[in-house]
């Protein structure tokens, strides 16, 4: 588990003070865990007795460990693809491909999977399921691929679904924002800082941030109303991104259920315009 799941798995254990201090962890993960304990109690307004009291409730021997483990964390977050495959390259068995890349993949689905609050995913969908809402989907250079897949289902499921464009042209979508909106974001490590700009900016105009990342959590978690955090490192240069998939597809399906009336009179009407164009090969 990263640092900030063994201190979340003993929250309800905590006194307010330890909580006022999870809270200051989390709200600058995990940059603010790696000054000097004082440094930590004060940016809380605890004591450092508060600090090494929730730590040790997390199961860390004292500050000194905590701070190693956050160290870890934030070499994982920043690495880049070289950097990545020379870590799997050295613990991994000899092993072909397919077993070692798919045990890791589908372990990682399960996990996250296990992680994720069904309260919190129910609220999701039914975000993206109210027609008063506009739904605007955005990703980076590579988990922009995610962004259109859940863009293109929701936008045969509902009326009011934005793409936000990449590039230098993605200000024109802020233009329709309006409060109440829903802005979802995929944005893994190592966190494009146009991604983290475009939320702030949604985020002022009173939007709903709905963000998708990794286990480390991207810098847009601390305004987003809700995270939904994939297990996403595997053996290879990059991450992969089939836990972000599942939990997009369980939404898509969910979503579709729930507006079954809605869905099947704009896909009949899909339907008509594909033969039309003659876009799908006809058998008969």
């Amino acid at each position: 588990m990263t640092v900030s799941d063994r201190l979340l798995q003993c929250r309800d254990q905590m006194t307010p003070s330890e909580r006022q201090l999870l809270n200051t962890l989390l709200d600058d993960y995990p940059i603010v865990g790696l000054g000097s304990i004082t440094e930590l109690a004060s940016a809380a307004s605890v004591s450092t007795t508060t600090v090494t009291r929730m730590l040790q409730k997390a199961g860390f021997d004292g500050f000194p460990q905590f701070q190693t483990a956050l160290r870890g964390e934030l070499k994982e977050m920043i690495l880049d693809p070289v950097a990545k495959r020379n870590v799997w390259k050295t613990e991994l068995p000899d092993e072909h491909i397919l077993n070692r890349y798919g045990r890791q993949a589908i372990e990682n689905q399960q996990r996250s999977l296990d992680e994720i609050s069904p309260k919190d995913f129910d609220q999701f969908c039914a975000l993206l399921g109210d027609p008063d809402r506009t739904i605007f989907i955005a990703g980076g250079r590579i988990t922009g691929t995610l962004a259109q897949y859940l863009y293109l289902h929701l936008q045969m499921i509902r009326p009011l679904v934005r793409r936000v464009a990449s590039g230098g042209a993605w200000p024109h979508d802020l233009l329709d924002v309006k409060e109440g909106d829903v802005v979802v974001i995929c944005d893994v490590r190592r966190y494009e800082n146009t991604t983290l700009q475009l939320a702030q900016m949604c985020h002022a105009r009173g939007a709903k941030i709905v963000l998708f990342t990794d286990q480390w959590r991207s810098p847009i978690h601390r305004i987003a109303t809700l995270t939904f955090a994939g297990r996403i490192a595997v053996p290879s240069a990059w991450d992969s991104g089939l836990p972000l998939m599942l939990l997009l597809e369980c939404a898509i399906a969910a979503v579709q259920e729930a507006l079954w009336e809605t869905v099947k009179d704009r896909t009949d009407a899909l339907e008509a315009a594909f033969d039309e164009t003659k876009l799908f090969r006809k058998f008969t």
